[in-house]
């Protein structure tokens, strides 16, 4: 396990992303417990409205995401003029979004999970989730657009042990 992270060397706060099921919440988690530092669940921030949406097996459109998008935005924002370093686990499937939240926090970094369908499907499919179900997985997919060579962040097999993604994604980014 690594050392905590030192006060004098704080490391940027990070969003894991990818698609339903590609191990988000607990990637995310486990970053944050193994630096000691905060962890946020970007899906506890949607609106009922977005949720009951998403429940009924319909994606969110740009608009519905706006304004959740902000709010993660904002806690950025707050945890970095407080001095904390979070770690978020938010979808950010579009680079406009991954924008948005670097006009609150320039130096975040985006941690990708990334893999095949099939495997994620397979995820899914065994997994009971408040709001996402597997009906919203190929329109997941289908709006991603991962990483660009000027995005600061790594892309991690998803399909890897979770103490594996989390080992690699420590040594890159502290």
């Amino acid at each position: 396990m690594a050392a905590p992270v030192s006060p004098t060397r704080r490391p940027p706060s990070m969003v894991v992303m990818g698609v339903e099921g590609s191990g988000k919440t607990t990637v995310a988690r486990a970053i944050a417990d193994e630096l000691q530092i905060d962890f946020l669940d970007a899906d506890s921030l949607h609106s009922a409205k977005n949720r009951a949406k998403m429940a009924a097996g319909h994606a969110l459109t740009d608009a519905d995401r706006l304004p959740w998008l902000r709010t993660v935005g904002e806690r950025l924002r707050l945890g970095n003029a407080e001095g904390r370093t979070l770690v978020v686990a938010c979808s950010a499937l579009k680079r406009r979004y991954r924008d948005l939240l670097r006009d609150y926090d320039a130096n975040v970094v985006f941690i990708h999970l990334a893999g095949p369908i099939d495997v994620v499907r397979e995820r899914v499919a065994t997994r009971a989730h408040e709001f996402a179900g597997p009906s919203l997985l190929d329109s997941q997919y289908g709006q991603l657009e991962p990483l660009e060579a000027d995005e600061t962040g790594l892309t991690l097999d998803l399909s890897l042990p979770v103490d594996e993604i989390v080992s690699s994604a420590v040594d890159q980014l502290t």
